[in-house]
């Protein structure tokens, strides 16, 4: 019998959603031999290219599933965990939604989503949403012109009125990108924006927590009518590293990447506490902010605990 490829949009107990790519979607089970191979994270995840056997008759299998060309995976939630959870595969850029307000924006979060997508190899965008909060977009850009001035695209937006909705459709459209951040920050509203139908569903901010309520319950894969797919994913309250070494770690930060190095001790300099430290020598300088070191030595620490 014949093979499909196609892609995975969808994931819902062991129920897996495929979009062929003659824009067909059907609903497949994993072939079991597949169960036992060794892949990162779950054997089979939104965004993965598969090859189903389908007969027409609503029965359909994944026979096989392509090498990931890239994936977004972080260590999965709980405490004292030590293995992955890839996210979504095969993107080409990670979208960071924060929120101006409600909640407010936590840059040392945002700081460990550019870190995975860093160390991930993937284009990384912030997008500031609810800016119809702000007292002007001024106020905004002040708080992230760090990002900016590192070479991160900042795109300040709303979701309510619109504003800056068509830069958000531009960078999407014709790519393949995922959109996460923390809960509540309207990463559904934002979607619904840009494509209108969609309709996802979307929460209120906990007033008692002043945290989002999980609206998407599960990673998405929505096809763009401009042309290309955008992951919706569920809020994120936590975000443990993955696959980030201490060695990998200061080239995660751009800013530190021209200064690396040039050490006392070289390549080998951990930037925590060595005398003659070119990254520290530059935050005492303010060329790197006091901030994002503060940022690199908690992710550090909690790497070196992890190893």
């Amino acid at each position: 019998m014949a093979l499909h490829a196609g892609t995975v949009i969808r994931t819902v107990g062991g129920i897996y959603d495929v979009m062929l790519d003659d824009g067909t979607t059907i609903a497949a089970v994993l072939r079991g031999r597949l169960k036992l191979e060794n892949r990162t994270g779950d054997r089979v995840v939104v965004g993965d290219r598969v090859r189903v056997e389908y007969a027409g008759n609503g029965s359909a299998t994944i026979e096989s599933v392509e090498p990931r060309r890239t994936q977004l995976a972080r260590r999965a939630p709980g405490k004292g965990a030590r293995r992955a959870k890839v996210i979504v595969a095969n993107v080409d850029r990670v979208v960071i939604v924060l929120a101006w307000s409600n909640p407010e924006p936590r840059l040392r979060m945002l700081d460990r989503f550019l870190v995975l997508a860093e160390a991930n190899r993937l284009e990384a965008v912030i997008v500031v949403n609810k800016i119809d909060l702000a007292p002007s977009e001024s106020a905004a850009r002040e708080l992230f012109a760090v990002y900016e001035a590192i070479g991160y695209p900042v795109l300040y937006v709303s979701a309510m009125d619109r504003r800056g909705i068509d830069a958000v459709s531009m960078l999407l459209c014709g790519s393949i990108s995922v959109l996460t951040g923390p809960s509540g920050v309207g990463k559904s509203s934002l979607l619904n924006a840009i494509e209108p139908g969609l309709q996802l569903r979307t929460g209120a901010v906990s007033a008692a927590h002043a945290k989002g309520r999980h609206t998407t319950v599960s990673a998405e894969l929505v096809p763009l009518s401009c042309g290309g797919y955008v992951a919706d994913t569920p809020g994120l309250r936590e975000l443990g590293l993955w696959g980030v070494s201490p060695d990998v770690l200061p080239e995660c930060f751009p800013e530190f990447r021209p200064l690396l190095g040039e050490c006392r001790f070289g390549y080998s300099c951990t930037h925590l506490h060595e005398p003659d430290c070119a990254i520290r020598y530059a935050v005492a300088s303010g060329e790197i902010t006091g901030d994002r070191y503060e940022s690199y030595v908690t992710l550090a620490d909690e790497i070196r605990q992890m190893v």
